[in-house]
C-alpha cells in the first residue's frame, strides 16, 4: 500500500476503539452469565459468590490493561504475542503463541457472533428458529465490512459498538442509582432450590475461569498500533486504558445487578436481557442462608425503561 494512503487509513482514537476493542468490551455482556452458570450447580444461595469472582477477574483484567500499555510503548511498530515472544522468549514459544492466537480468532468469531445472536433472539423471541441463519448473516455481514478497509470498517462498527456501550452503562446506571437511593420496593424471600453440588474450591475457580471471558481480545490493541495516527505509541496506550475502564465497569455493574436482581441463567434468555426486563425490585434480607435474598428468579418478565437498552451486541472480531 502507497505510503499516501496508508497515511490516509490511520485511525483516530475514537475509531480505533471502536475496531480494536469492540470484542473485549462485548466480552463482558456474556462474561457473568458464564461466572453463574457455573455457581448455579452448587444452588441459587452460591451465586452471591458472583460478586468475589467479578472483582478477581477485574483486578486481573487490570493486570492484563497495564501490561499491554508497556508493550505498545516498547514496541510501536506493534506488539502482538508473536513479536513480543520472539524477541525475549524465542522462535518455538513465539510460534505457539501465533497457534494459539489463530484459535482464539476463530472461536472469537463464533462466540462474539452467537452471543450476538443470542441477544437478538432475547430481544425479540420469536426470532429464536432462526439464529443459525442469523449468525451465518452476521460473519458473512463483518467479513464485507472488513474488506472495504481499515478506516471504512472502523466507521461501519464504531456505532453499533458505542451504542452498546451506553446501552450498558445506561442500564448499570439506572440500576445502581434505583439500588442506592432505595427507590426498588423490597420482594418477599423465595426458598432457594437445592444444588447438584457444594461450594467448593474448584468450584469457584471453575467459574473464575469460565468468567475470564471478559479478557477476551485484550491483546488487540497492541496488534494493531501501526494502524492508528501518530504518536502510535501514546494514542494505543490511551486507547488500551479506556478499554481497561469501560470494561471494568460495565463488567463489575452487570455482575451486581444480576446479583442484586437475584438472577438465575439459563434458558432461552441471557442474563444481560433478564436484568433490563427484571422487575424494579429488590432484595430483602430474611434469610440466612443467603446474604441476600431472591428478588425474582431468571424467568421473570416485567416492564422497565432498561429493557429497550439491552437488546444488541456488536460482535467484530
Amino acid at each position: 500500500m502507497p505510503l499516501a494512503q496508508a497515511r490516509h487509513e490511520r485511525l483516530g482514537k475514537a475509531v480505533a476503539l471502536a475496531v480494536f476493542a469492540s470484542d473485549p468490551l462485548s466480552s463482558v455482556a456474556y462474561a457473568t452469565e458464564e461466572i453463574l452458570l457455573v455457581l448455579v450447580l452448587a444452588g441459587r444461595a452460591a451465586l452471591s459468590y458472583s460478586l468475589p469472582v467479578a472483582l478477581g477477574i477485574a483486578a486481573l483484567l487490570a493486570v492484563v490493561v497495564v501490561s499491554y500499555r508497556q508493550t505498545v510503548a516498547a514496541y510501536a511498530q506493534g506488539g502482538g504475542a508473536y513479536l513480543v515472544a520472539k524477541d525475549n522468549l524465542g522462535v518455538f514459544p513465539a510460534l505457539t503463541a501465533a497457534a494459539a492466537l489463530l484459535t482464539d480468532y476463530v472461536l472469537t468469531v463464533s462466540v462474539s457472533v452467537a452471543a450476538g445472536i443470542a441477544a437478538l433472539t432475547s430481544a425479540f423471541p420469536a426470532l429464536g428458529p432462526h439464529r443459525v441463519t442469523f449468525c451465518v448473516l452476521a460473519i458473512a455481514g463483518i467479513a464485507l465490512g472488513n474488506l472495504r478497509g481499515v478506516r471504512e470498517s472502523g466507521r461501519l462498527f464504531a456505532a453499533p459498538t458505542y451504542f452498546f456501550v451506553v446501552s450498558i452503562l445506561g442500564m448499570v446506571a439506572y440500576g445502581l442509582v434505583g439500588t442506592v437511593f432505595d427507590l426498588l420496593p423490597e420482594a418477599p424471600y423465595e426458598p432457594h432450590p437445592p444444588g447438584l453440588e457444594g461450594v467448593s474450591l474448584f468450584l469457584l475457580l471453575r467459574s473464575y475461569s469460565a468468567g475470564c471471558t471478559a479478557l477476551t481480545g485484550v491483546e488487540a490493541v497492541s496488534n494493531g498500533v501501526p494502524a492508528l495516527r501518530p504518536p502510535e505509541g501514546r494514542n494505543a496506550q490511551t486507547v488500551m486504558t479506556w478499554l481497561g475502564v469501560i470494561s471494568i465497569v460495565m463488567f463489575l455493574g452487570i455482575t451486581y445487578l444480576a446479583y442484586d436482581f437475584g438472577i438465575i441463567p439459563g434458558g432461552d434468555e441471557t442474563v444481560v436481557s433478564k436484568i433490563g426486563s427484571s422487575p424494579p425490585t429488590r432484595r430483602t434480607r430474611t434469610s440466612p442462608a443467603s446474604p441476600r435474598s431472591s428478588r425474582g428468579t431468571g424467568s421473570c418478565r416485567g416492564s422497565s425503561p432498561a429493557r429497550a437498552i439491552v437488546s444488541s451486541t456488536p460482535t467484530a472480531s
